[in-house]
C-alpha cells in the first residue's frame, strides 16, 4: 500500500510514518514545516517528504491519504490538497485509525493515558517489556534513550504500548485519539484540565478519558491513579475491567505504592514488598509513572520484581529534565513541561538532586494552546515557588505575564523574546547555579543561546 501522510512531521505522524515503512508500505509525507530532526530521521528511512500542503500532490496517486490532526478546513486556503481530496471523492482516514486497523489490531495493545507522564510511563514499560525478552513494538511521543527511536513494531505477535492522547483525532473526528487503540491493558495516569481549546472544563475530559473505558474488555486491565479524584469520577461511571490502584498514599489491599525517596524505593502491594527501584530519576511523579509501568508490565506476565530491575537501567527520555550542557559554573538543562503541574513537578524534580546550597532558575515559555490562552495562568506562581528566581516569554501571548507572575515579586521577571530572556538568564546567573529551561516546543534554541553567551563571559 501507497500512503501519502498530510502533516508527517509531527510527532505521532512521524512514528506512524516510520512503522508504515517498517511494515512494508511505501510512505510518502508533506508539511509546512519540513525540517531537521524530523526530515532527517524520515528521509534516512527512504520516506519522501514534499513541503506545503499543494493540490499536485493529487499527482502521486497514493492508494490512501492519511490525515494529520494539523490539517484543518480552512477558507484562507492552507490546506488546498485536502480540498482537492474531498472534491475528488479519494480515500483518505486519520493517523489513529490507520495504526488501529493495520498495526495494532490483533496485539496485546498497553495504552497510557494522563495529562502528564505518558511519554515517559510509556518508555517506562517497554523498557520492562524488552528487557523481558518480549521485544516489543511501540510508539512513543519523544524518544527514549534506552532505544534512540520513537516508534518500532517489535517481534510479529509481541505486545504494542502506545502513548495514549486525549486530544482529538482530526478535523473529521472529533473523539479522542486513543479510544481508536482498544487496548487489553490502559493505564490512567492522571488528569487534569488540559487542551482548553477542545475541552471547555475537566468533566468534558473525563467523558473522554471514560470513553477508554469503554473499549477495555472484561479481561482486560485498567491501571489507575489512587490519587485522583478525577479518575475515581471516571471509573464510577461504569467499569467492566480489573482495576489495579497504584499510588495510595498508606496502606490499601492490592494497591502499589512506594516506600522511600524517588531515588530509591520498595514498591509493596498492600503491606508486602514486590521489589525494589534503585534508579537516576528524580522526582515524586517519576515513582508514581514506575508503579503505573510496572502494573502494567505485570498485565503480560511480567513479574514485579522483574520490573523494578528493568528499571535499574531506564535513562529515560530526551527532553526529561535532560542536561544539555555546562558553561562558566552554570549547568543547562531542557525539559518538556509545559502544563502548570508538570512545570511544578519538574522544578521540584530538579530541586530535591541538587544541593540546598545551589540555586535554582527556572526559564519558561506558555507555548501551548491551553497556556496561550491564559487558561490556568493564575496557577503559575505556585508552579514555580520552588524556583529561586523565573524567568517567563511573554512574546506570542495575548495575556500579561507579568501581572499573572506579581505575587512572585522580583523572584520572577518577563521578557518579551528569547533573546530578552538569554539577557536576562546571563546577568543573574552566577558560578554553581542549574538553569532549567521548560517548554513544548524549540524555545528558539534558547538552551545553546545560554551555553555560548556564558561561554563567552565565563
Amino acid at each position: 500500500m501507497h500512503i501519502h501522510i498530510l502533516g508527517i512531521c509531527g510527532t505521532f505522524m512521524g512514528g506512524l510514518a516510520a512503522l508504515a515503512r517498517e511494515a512494508g508500505h511505501k510512505v510518502t509525507g508533506c508539511d509546512a514545516n519540513v525540517y531537521p530532526p524530523m526530515s532527517d530521521q524520515l528521509e534516512a528511512l527512504g520516506i519522501e517528504l514534499i513541503q506545503g500542503f499543494g493540490a499536485e500532490q493529487l499527482e502521486l496517486k497514493p492508494d490512501l491519504f492519511v490525515i494529520g490532526n494539523v490539517v484543518t478546513r480552512s477558507s484562507e486556503g492552507r490546506f488546498p490538497l485536502m480540498e482537492a481530496i474531498l472534491d475528488a471523492g479519494l480515500p483518505y482516514t486519520s493517523g489513529p485509525q490507520w495504526l488501529a486497523e493495520h498495526i495494532l489490531q490483533g496485539r496485546h495493545v498497553l495504552a497510557v493515558a494522563g495529562t502528564h507522564g505518558k511519554t515517559t510511563t510509556t518508555s517506562m514499560l517497554a523498557w520492562i517489556l524488552e528487557q523481558d525478552g518480549l521485544a516489543p513494538g511501540f510508539l512513543v511521543g519523544g524518544v527514549p534513550l534506552n532505544f534512540g527511536i520513537s516508534a518500532r513494531l517489535g517481534q510479529p505477535g509481541s505486545p504494542f504500548v502506545i502513548e495514549a492522547d486525549e486530544y482529538d483525532t482530526a478535523f473529521f473526528d472529533k473523539r479522542s485519539k486513543f479510544v481508536h487503540y482498544r487496548p487489553r491493558t490502559a493505564v490512567l495516569n492522571n488528569l487534569e484540565h488540559d487542551h482548553a481549546d477542545i475541552f471547555p472544563d475537566l468533566a468534558a475530559i473525563e467523558t473522554q478519558f471514560h470513553h477508554l473505558v469503554r473499549t477495555v474488555p472484561a479481561s482486560g486491565r485498567i491501571v489507575v491513579n489512587a490519587r485522583e479524584d478525577a479518575l475515581q469520577r471516571v471509573l464510577s461511571r461504569g467499569c467492566w475491567s480489573e482495576v489495579q490502584r497504584f499510588g495510595a498514599r498508606k496502606e490499601e489491599p492490592g494497591a502499589l505504592r512506594a516506600r522511600g525517596e524517588p531515588q530509591a524505593f520498595d514498591v509493596l502491594r498492600g503491606a508486602m514488598k514486590v521489589g525494589r527501584v534503585e534508579w537516576s530519576l528524580a522526582g515524586e511523579h517519576n515513582q508514581l509513572n514506575a508503579l503505573a509501568a510496572i502494573a502494567a508490565a505485570e498485565h503480560v506476565g511480567v513479574a514485579p520484581e522483574a520490573a523494578c530491575a528493568a528499571l535499574a537501567g531506564f535513562q529515560n527520555v530526551r527532553r526529561r529534565l535532560e542536561l544539555r550542557g555546562e558553561a562558566a559554573g552554570v549547568k543547562v538543562y531542557d525539559d518538556f513541561a509545559h502544563h502548570p503541574t508538570a512545570i511544578r513537578t519538574t522544578v521540584n524534580g530538579l530541586r530535591r538532586r541538587i544541593a540546598p546550597s545551589e540555586r535554582l532558575l527556572a526559564v519558561f515559555e506558555p507555548r501551548s494552546n491551553t497556556m496561550k490562552l491564559g487558561t490556568m495562568k493564575a496557577q503559575l506562581p505556585w508552579a514555580l515557588e520552588e524556583a529561586d528566581l523565573s524567568f517567563c516569554n511573554q512574546a506570542g501571548l495575548g495575556w500579561d505575564a507579568k501581572e499573572s507572575l506579581t505575587p512572585m515579586g522580583a523572584q520572577a521577571q518577563v521578557c518579551d523574546g528569547v533573546d530578552a530572556l538569554v539577557a536576562a538568564v546571563l546577568k543573574a546567573a552566577r558560578p554553581g547555579d542549574h538553569v532549567l529551561c521548560m517548554s513544548n516546543g524549540g524555545f528558539g534554541g534558547i538552551h545553546q543561546k545560554l551555553l555560548d553567551a556564558l561561554a563567552a563571559r565565563g
